[in-house]
């Protein structure tokens, strides 16, 4: 532990994000490094292998728009797979729903919840508490792979980038599973990475979607604290007739509750995509 400030970047062909803050914890766990840094400008900031993954300030640009294009749209939204969220943002946004009844949360790395529930209390709040949820530390491409048919209302992709232990989640093998655990009409949605830093994995992974699902789209958005700054999601169902049309008839408790999140600023960000990856995707 380190009470001395210091400068931490995350490095991307040739450019650098850094944040200047404590370092609280630094780790190697079975499967990757960790680090915590206490940041005066993001609070508390969560780097898994040299890549910031979340952060206290910012995190509501991201799990706000990954969790409510989905459950809005869905018609039903009682039994929820999310595969990563080991920070808890992901399951605190579901768990707003009352109609919301099981989490599976599955995650690969017990350090990065039992850390999480330590120094990132902000981001996870109470959601190890509720009884809706099961955590189980397990790879999502096996845990998914050991479901049955039509089994969950709503998957949710909420990994980390591209890595040794995280490849499978973005093949096209894992995307046809979970098309598979879905119930006809459900919602599949994941982040789909940054369509400027990160453009080649991004529409490799907009294609892949759209070879296995009937309908998909994008939402574009801003998470200030990743490479570039800008951000994407992407949805997919089978369910053509009804696909991303809000159903949840509480939707305006829904926006009252977010920082980031409603259904203009959803609106937008399906129209955002930039004619460069038009053409590409």
């Amino acid at each position: 532990m380190s009470k001395k400030e210091i400068w931490i970047d995350e490095i991307h062909k040739y450019t650098r994000y850094g944040i200047r803050g404590q370092l609280l914890i630094e780790k190697k766990s079975k499967f990757q490094d960790i680090k915590i840094l206490k940041t005066k400008a993001y609070g508390n900031a969560l780097m898994l292998n040299n890549c910031w993954m979340t952060c206290d300030e910012n995190e509501k640009y991201y799990h706000e728009c990954l969790v409510h294009p989905a459950l809005t749209s869905s018609n039903n939204i009682s039994n929820i797979l999310i595969i990563g969220g080991g920070d808890g943002g992901t399951a605190r946004e579901c768990l707003k729903y009352k109609e919301v009844q099981n989490i599976d949360l599955v995650e690969i790395d017990e350090e990065v919840l039992f850390l999480s529930k330590k120094y990132l209390t902000s981001i996870g709040e109470k959601v190890w508490s509720d009884k809706r949820l099961s955590t189980n530390i397990c790879d999502g491409f096996t845990w998914i792979k050991n479901i049955k048919t039509n089994y969950y209302d709503v998957v949710i992709i909420d990994c980390s980038d591209p890595s040794e232990f995280s490849n499978e989640l973005f093949t096209l093998e894992f995307y046809r599973e979970c098309k598979r655990v879905l119930k006809f009409d459900g919602i599949f949605a994941t982040q789909s990475e940054s369509p400027e830093s990160f453009m080649p994995i991004h529409i490799e992974m907009c294609k892949s979607i759209k070879k296995i699902f009937m309908r998909s789209a994008t939402m574009y958005g801003f998470v200030p604290f990743y490479p570039s700054g800008i951000w994407s999601w992407t949805f997919a169902s089978n369910n053509e007739n009804q696909f991303l049309k809000t159903h949840y008839k509480d939707v305006k408790s829904i926006e009252d509750s977010c920082e980031i999140w409603n259904l203009n600023y959803q609106e937008g960000s399906f129209k955002m995509l930039p004619n460069k990856l038009a053409k590409l995707i």
